[in-house]
């Protein structure tokens, strides 16, 4: 429909299989409120392309995002708020959401051990050799041989991480467990009691943890300066036979770079939970590459975390529609400038 004065729009997209309704304490159309729900959400004559221009908020999820362009936001001139669903505002052109005055939020910390978790799971994956182990019994074999011919222990390989905020450090904790050489690499040193707690070592850039470790993992926002961050020439500076992990974001890396250093055995495997775009097509060869753990975008969308996510989103709706101040760790862009979260761990253009 049209918005008038009296009328708040909002749009939000939807992964399809599990979209939920909003849960309020009264219905938001008995505010004055209309909520549209789509998962039409590319392409010129979307259905997000249509409401967009009435839209005041639009919610969306790192999942299944709809992405606020610097063309879109143009053609949004009544957007006041753009909300992730979750963690990630990477969809959205934040140098464009600042200079329109729109507030970005999402649900920081609402997924951070979800992910963490996957991140471990994906490491013994890897390791251990256990997803083509499991297809040969799925398929009715019992080939041992090929089983641990690439089937590796954990205790004692290096870990690192590039980006130690909440993920990190909570993926640092759980694999401290295994008797790991544990590493990482960020703009700020963690404090000296997590250091000695962990026993972590601290590389000034990523390069010199990457040659040092056997497996990295990416654990940093995506803005321009670190699109394609481990391209060909970041991946060689890699061990041969060493492993890469990303929960991230699938533009951190070169997707050819990975393919080919996959089937060059200088990367020994790529576990992802993230993909460009998302949904990603059924030909992108990141499907099909050797030794790779790819999960659909799924790491921190677990049921426990849904639950963080919804009670997040409701809370800034209720203070953004109420004029009441967003939790500032919630915040990544405010009146104009990073904010919040957002100024610790983005950049604009």
């Amino acid at each position: 429909g049209t918005a008038d004065r009296n009328r708040s729009h909002w749009s939000t997209s939807k992964t399809p299989s599990y979209t939920k309704s909003v849960s309020w304490q009264h219905h938001p159309e008995t505010h004055g409120h209309e909520l549209i729900v789509t998962s039409d959400k590319d392409g010129p004559e979307s259905a997000f392309e249509r409401f967009l221009p009435d839209a005041d908020i639009v919610i969306s999820q790192p999942f299944w995002p709809a992405y606020l362009t610097r063309d879109r936001i143009e053609k949004a001139s009544k957007l006041k708020l753009a909300l992730t669903a979750g963690i990630g505002s990477d969809h959205v052109d934040l140098d464009a959401a600042a200079k329109a005055g729109i507030t970005v939020a999402e649900i920081t910390g609402s997924n951070s051990i979800s992910v963490a978790e996957h991140v471990v799971m994906m490491v013994l994956s890897l390791v251990r050799n256990y997803l083509p182990s499991h297809q040969i019994s799925a398929d009715g074999g019992w080939n041992i041989a090929d089983c641990v011919t690439r089937s590796y222990d954990v205790e004692g390989m290096h870990f690192g991480t590039i980006g130690a905020g909440r993920i990190g450090l909570a993926v640092l904790r759980k694999l401290k467990a295994f008797d790991m050489p544990l590493h990482y690499t960020q703009r700020h040193l963690l404090a000296s009691v997590i250091e000695e707690e962990l026993g972590l070592t601290y590389h000034p850039d990523a390069e010199s943890l990457a040659r040092t470790v056997d497996i990295v993992n990416l654990q940093v926002p995506l803005y321009p300066s670190t699109e394609h961050f481990f391209n060909q020439k970041m991946i060689s500076e890699m061990k041969r036979g060493s492993y890469l992990i990303n929960t991230a974001r699938a533009q951190l890396v070169d997707r050819d770079a990975v393919v080919n250093a996959l089937k060059s055995g200088h990367l020994a495997g790529y576990a992802g939970d993230v993909w460009f775009p998302q949904p990603a097509p059924a030909s992108h060869p990141w499907r099909t590459m050797p030794w790779n753990g790819m999960t659909p975008h799924m790491s921190g969308t677990s049921l426990s975390a849904q639950a963080r996510y919804a009670a997040g989103t409701l809370e800034i709706l209720e203070s953004f529609l109420g004029n009441s101040p967003i939790r500032e760790e919630y915040l990544i862009v405010d009146r104009g400038q990073l904010a919040g979260t957002g100024g610790k761990s983005y950049q604009l253009n």
